[in-house]
Order: structure tokens, then sequence, then C-alpha cells
């Protein structure tokens, strides 16, 4: 899912689904397949429902075996290759290397470096962004890539007749956008925003003359068969087997080693890891349960090497309760249930310790991050004082509680095949039982998970949401204004929350903007919208025959990948 919807923070990284945005339920047929990684931030934080979606099938095609061809996994095929319109962190995994940004983060410092604007400026006042272009830079199919190109997308976000409802979220302040001149845009504000320099700089530039024909943008062809101006090349996509990406032979600079890049979807996890033990995919997450216990032999080491690491993009799992829904409106309920999750043991047991339980939704390593905050702790009996306090008794003596008639019954969504959920969910369901509550459990595919979160017709689920680069701003999932559009799935609403997440929007002093963040962490966890519950590692393993592999603040830059013959 998403929090902080920023453009990917791309360069070919790795952890390799993190860099995706959310943007609402989807309203056209067309659009059936939605991927369950969401991330914060305008054009990453990638709704993670997330996780390892890797659970049940198999592949039918051979990999070939030429050793410039990198090969992946994605656990199922993108609902697109758009980026405006795309919700999936699998889809960003691929246009990625199709399409290109204004600017990058630097691997070491997170800080802004040009791409496809060789320089920009910011006013005194912090209302005005002026972007210079490159002049040498050339769309796949020959055209120029031009500051026309740059005010298409922008207006394209912004075009209501777009599904882009959580994207353009990001740019509700921005009043215009100027061509200067063939490669010089300005951006004016109506309003300040702290973020405007990174939701600008990370957008992906779309090509006008491809898009601008008169067909409707949500399900235009290119959606499927992409032209960018990126290193690699759209070559094929087989829905359910691969999709294929060609070297750009005329690329303007310094590229990927790799002769094509294939992506082979392989919904269940332990296939996927069986192909990579056999050398059909050369790159891949892998699960808890596979890092500590099926990949420190000997064989194993002699072929792979793995890597663990944390950045300010990884993801976070958690539980949405629907405040719609009258059981979850009492936040004492809410506490209750907080305190019937044991996540230290979960951790210890499903996760081998690797996870990070957590308290509020900021990176956790991070400056916004309250790390005064002690976890909720696993409590029954303070449970059923809370419950008890919240009048939720159990009258009829069944075993279940309830109130005014009604029992305390409801039921958690999860996404089908992510093995995480699937050893969870019991876990809790055996946990509310033995504080009065009747939990049931619902498998849901992806994409049908998603338009019951975006019409609010749950009652509960476990999810994930990704974060992405900039200032961390929430406002699209805990902002009041959210709940219609937005990512405010649960419709959690708090003034004070909606104050301090507008302040921050307002605030370019970092120092001072944490501490905004700060206290809307603390309210978060008073209010318990969600259950916070682990921030996500990377975890990944890849081929020995990559050469030059180095772990950065930001992850793995697989620019800088050498392949041994």
């Amino acid at each position: 899912m998403e929090t902080e919807r920023i453009w990917s923070v791309w360069k070919g990284k790795s952890g390799r689904y993190n860099r995706t945005k959310d943007k609402g339920p989807r309203t056209k047929d067309q659009k059936q397949k939605n991927n369950w990684s969401m991330v914060h931030g305008p054009w990453s934080m990638v709704l993670f429902f997330l996780s390892f979606v890797l659970l049940l099938s198999s592949c039918t095609f051979k990999v070939p075996k030429d050793p410039h061809a990198l090969v992946q996994n994605l656990p199922s095929d993108p609902e697109t290759l758009n980026p405006i319109t795309s919700s999936s962190a699998y889809a960003v995994a691929v246009y990625g290397f199709i399409y290109e940004q204004l600017f990058e983060l630097d691997n070491e410092t997170l800080l802004p470096k040009p791409v496809l604007a060789k320089r920009w400026e910011i006013s005194p006042n912090r209302m005005q962004y002026t972007f210079y272009l490159r002049e040498d830079v050339r769309w796949q199919d020959g055209k120029p890539l031009t500051a026309d190109d740059v005010i298409y997308t922008y207006e394209t976000i912004q075009n209501p007749k777009v599904d882009a409802a959580s994207l353009r979220n990001y740019y509700r302040d921005v009043l215009k956008a100027e061509k200067l001149g063939p490669h010089a845009v300005r951006f004016t504000y109506r309003n300040p925003y702290a973020g405007a320099l990174y939701t600008l700089g990370l957008m992906m530039v779309l090509p006008k003359h491809i898009f601008d024909d008169g067909r409707d943008f949500n399900i235009h062809p290119a959606n499927r068969k992409p032209v960018g101006s990126g290193p690699y090349v759209f070559e094929e996509w087989k829905t359910g087997q691969r999709i294929v990406l060609k070297h750009h032979n005329k690329y303007w600079r310094e590229s990927y080693h790799f002769k094509k890049l294939i992506f082979k979807i392989v919904p269940s996890g332990e296939t996927a890891f069986q192909l990579f033990k056999k050398g059909d995919i050369d790159l891949i997450d892998i699960s808890p349960l596979q890092w500590a216990r099926q990949t420190e032999s000997e064989k194993f080491t002699r072929k792979f090497v793995k890597h663990q690491y944390f950045t300010p993009f990884s993801a976070y799992n958690y539980i949405g309760w629907n405040e719609k829904r009258p059981i979850f409106q009492d936040k004492r309920v809410r506490l209750a249930l907080a305190h019937l999750v044991d996540r230290t043991t979960i951790n210890e047991k499903l996760l081998f310790g690797l996870y990070m339980p957590i308290t509020g939704p900021y990176y956790p390593l991070g400056a916004n991050y309250d790390k005064s905050l002690p976890p909720i702790d696993y409590n029954l009996e303070k449970a059923k004082q809370l419950l008890n306090e919240a009048e939720w008794i159990d009258h009829d003596g069944d075993g279940i509680r309830d109130k005014k008639g009604v029992p305390l019954r409801f039921t958690m969504l999860f996404s089908t095949g992510v093995q995480f959920y699937e050893q969870l969910t019991p876990i809790l369901q055996q946990n509310f039982a033995r504080a009065g509550i009747e939990l049931d459990l619902r498998r849901l595919e992806a994409v049908t998970l998603f338009r019951l979160l975006g019409e609010h017709d749950f009652d509960c689920y476990v999810a994930g949401w990704g974060r992405g680069a900039g200032i961390e701003d929430l406002y699209q999932t805990f902002h009041s204004s959210q709940a219609a559009g937005g990512s405010n799935f649960v419709s959690y609403a708090n003034p004070q929350v909606d104050r301090l997440l507008e302040e921050g929007r307002r605030e370019f002093d970092s120092k001072k903007r944490s501490v905004i963040y700060q206290q809307v962490h603390r309210l978060l966890y008073e209010d318990q919208p969600y259950l916070f519950m682990f921030a996500r590692p990377e975890l990944l393993a890849r081929d020995k025959r990559f050469k030059n592999v180095k772990e950065y603040p930001i992850g793995l830059d697989m620019r800088e990948w050498m392949v041994e013959e």
C-alpha cells in the first residue's frame, strides 16, 4: 500500500517491490489486476498487500541461459505499466527501467541528483520550482523529450477523469505548470508544500505524442506496451508467464550491463525459490523461513549471496480497523485488540526475529519516529478489562461477548497466497477467542480486496504499506479528507491529526517537521486506527555471477552490477 505518495525512488534498486503508490479503488473493468504492494509517497510508497504474495503456481517457459539476461520473479502480473494509474509495486519493478524521472536519489546521501533535469531552481519563497531539461534525451521511438512531455504528465495527473486520485493529492497545491522554453518548465504553488521538490522531481515523465491521441488514458494500449526514455525497451508481456525488456542501445547515458531483463510471473514463493536454486531465476525476495533455515548450506552459499537491510523505503505490516463499523468506533476496543497480538512471539516464531516491531507508521530508524513509545504488549487481562469498560460482555454465556444483543464478531480480510498472513491470522483467531471475540477469516484475491477497501466494505484487514522518498507525508492515509477517494480506508478522523498533517506539509525545517510528525505518531499510537505490527527488512538472494554488488543506504543499485562471463 502506500502512505506517502511520492514517485518511485527508482534506479533499478533492490528491495525490489518497495517503490509504488496506491490510488484508491479501481473503477474500470479493464483494471482487473491489482497487486498488493503500495508505497508511501507520490511515487513510491508502494498498499503492500503486501509482502510476500508468493505462493501457489508454476511456470511454463524455459528461461534462456544467456548470462547477460537477468531474470527476476514477480508474484503476479502488474495491472498496468502506466506510472500514473498503477497501484502496484510489481509494476514499478518493471516500468522503472522504461520511464525516467526529472531526478533520482543518490545512493549514499539520498539527496536529489539530475536525470532528465540537468538542474533546477527554487524561488526564495518556495512557491516556484523551475526544471531545466537535458536537450539530448529522446524517447525510445526517436522523438525528442521536451517540456511538453513534462507538462502533459502533470496535467494528466490533475485530470479528474484519470484514475490517479491519491496521486493527485500530492499536487493539490500546484497552481499552474508553465513551459518556459522547449526544455524548461516552471511549477507555481498556491500554498507552500515541504514535499514539493520530491513530488515534482520524482515524477515519471510520459510521452505526450504516444498518449495524447484522443483515447481513454486509463485503458490506453501503451499501458501494456510502454514507450519510455529509459535504459530498457519493452519487448513482450505474456500474461501469467513473463514480461521481457531488452537493452536500449541508443540510451542517452551510462546504462546497465544486462542485455535483457526477464520478469517471470511466479505466484508461489516456494516455487520461485526452487527455480532460483536451479538457476532459472537470478534475483529473488526470500521469506524469513527461507532466510533462516534454507539458505545456510555450503551448497547454497557456493552459488548464491544473501542481502539483508532496512531502507527508509522499506514496508511495514499492520491491521486496519474500519471505523465506519460500530464495533471499531470505540478506541478502547481497538486498544484491547492490540493487547491481544503477541508481536514478540510472532516475530520470533514466524519471522525468526528478522522484522522490527513498530508503534507507528514512520521509518523506525528515522527522525519522525517517536522512539519513546513502548510497543503495546500482549496482555489478555488488560484486553478483557478494556472490553468490559466498553460494555462488551458475554451476557448469555455462549463464550462470545455481546452488546445490546450484537455479538462481538467480525471478519478479517487478507490477500490470498501470502505465507505470513496464512500463518498469522489463525494465531489472531485463537488469541481473540480467549477474550470472547469471534474472528472470521476471509482470503481474497488482491484486486477484490483492494476494491472492498476502496468501498469501505470490510470490518478489518491485514496489509502493509511501503514508504517513499520525501518528507513522510501521511496526509493521504490518515487525514480525514482522504477517507473519500484517498487511502484512508479505515475512515480515521482526528481533528488534531488533520491539523498536524497540514502543518507538516507547510514546514520546511526538517527538525521542526519531525517534532510535528512525532506528535502525529503519538496520536496514532493512542487512537490505534491501525494495529502497527512490523517494519520489514529487505531479504534478497542473488546469483554469485553478478559482481560489483554493493549495499547502499538506498538499497542495491543494479546499474553497477557486472556480469561474470
